[in-house]
């Protein structure tokens, strides 16, 4: 078969511009509904206060907090060897975003009913529907990120990234203040109801996008088997240089996405947050992402991803910081409006790079190998909550600060053209 052609029908289709432009608009529109949901099931305030609302400890929290945005991508690991050798992967992609919203749906009716529930069987099945909503997330992430690759020019892609933060952020500032509304107006359970249900909903149309893309073909390194793709990785790993920084880097800095979800935690239990206090977190998280969101679409052809990630890295270590030296609550609402700036910039750096060090024959191998650049990430929320539910939560910023300064020689090391 050849590299672009069609496998149902029978003609070769090549990238251009047209192909191009409906695909970027079909990634645009699941982006806005995406955005419009995110905010109802916001894994940094939402789903860490749900946990503790729900009765979890600090080490739950932690354990969640793993699963939410260090397991999953850890998953890629296993995905990839099967996604890798399809040759068509927007059913798949269709297939993990769909298994997203029946588990979102899932959690809404856990809450309706919580009331008729005991509170162990409520903790378990939060675990078990968020480990789904998790795994599916990075089934569907590597055909994301492959199809995103092979069928949007290369010259729209940083555009791309940076637009869609801008638009998704203004459907994310708007349905921030819904969700607020929500979370503030209905007391527990029926608030984290409505929340999972709107966000349902809303994921389910964004998935229509999905439907209109044209996917172009390219023929891929075949794995054959689990011991063929670990020699694969090995050898990648050995001979290429960008792939093995990428890896260390994800493995340091990736940890600064783990940040929120504690500060959510340290405030239910340092400063007895309630309802009214994560709704105003989540807004002014919502608030930094949209400002800078827009900067880096204005700057986005003279701004490198190097110079975004050695931002990242400041951020992320001034933020405990600043907690450390001055712990009082009139100024530790607006470490969330840092911390969207952070999460902002993280998330269009990495995965432009991702982009940068990745082909269209090994695309959907290499996101899966960069499962192994969440080792650190999917075990540091864990130990995390351990060390505070021990020893308080000085120990985890220290150590989060140690090992965030090690991520300025990987992203030195990386050396990003674009």
């Amino acid at each position: 078969m050849n590299n672009n052609e069609s496998g149902k029908s029978g003609y070769t289709v090549e990238l251009n511009e047209q192909i191009s432009k409906n695909n970027y608009y079909s990634f645009l529109w699941h982006a806005v509904f995406l955005a419009l949901a995110v905010n109802f099931m916001d894994v940094n305030t939402i789903i860490p206060a749900m946990m503790v609302d729900a009765g979890g400890n600090s080490l739950q929290v932690g354990i969640l907090t793993a699963i939410m945005l260090g397991g999953g991508r850890f998953a890629q690991l296993f995905f990839a060897p099967f996604l890798n050798n399809q040759s068509s992967k927007k059913g798949y992609l269709l297939g993990g975003i769909n298994t997203r919203v029946f588990s979102l749906a899932g959690m809404a009716l856990l809450f309706y009913f919580s009331s008729h529930i005991n509170n162990t069987f409520i903790i378990w099945s939060i675990f078990i529907l968020i480990s789904l909503f998790s795994l599916s997330g990075a089934f569907a992430n590597i055909n994301y990120v492959d199809i995103l690759g092979k069928s949007v020019l290369e010259k729209k892609r940083k555009a791309f990234f940076s637009i869609k933060h801008v638009i998704s952020n203004i459907f994310v500032f708007l349905s921030a203040f819904l969700a607020r509304k929500i979370l503030t107006d209905y007391g527990y359970p029926i608030n984290y109801a409505k929340l999972f249900f709107i966000a349902a909903v809303f994921l389910g149309i964004g998935s229509l996008g999905f439907w209109r893309i044209k996917e172009i073909h390219a023929t891929n390194f075949k794995i054959n088997g689990l011991i063929s793709f670990a020699s694969k990785i090995s050898q990648d790993i050995r001979s290429n240089n960008k792939l093995r920084n990428y890896l260390l880097l994800v493995n340091t800095q990736g940890i600064s996405m783990i940040l929120m979800p504690f500060l959510v935690l340290y405030a239910k239990k340092i400063f007895s947050a309630g309802n009214h206090d994560i709704g105003n977190f989540l807004l002014l998280k919502v608030i930094g992402g949209v400002l800078i969101g827009s900067v880096l679409f204005y700057y986005s052809k003279k701004i490198k991803y190097q110079y975004m990630l050695y931002v990242t890295s400041t951020l992320a270590i001034l933020i405990p910081l600043f907690i450390l030296m001055m712990p009082g609550s009139t100024l530790f609402p607006y470490i969330f409006f840092v911390g969207g700036i952070l999460f902002t910039i993280y998330n269009i750096s990495i995965s432009g790079v991702l982009l940068e060090v990745t082909t269209n024959e090994n695309r959907a191998l290499y996101t899966g190998f960069s499962g192994a650049g969440s080792i650190l990430p999917a075990i540091f929320p864990i130990l995390g909550g351990w060390i505070i539910s021990r020893f308080g939560f000085t120990p985890f910023f220290i150590i989060f600060i140690f090992i965030i300064f090690l991520s300025f020689y990987f992203i030195y090391k990386i050396d990003c053209k674009k």
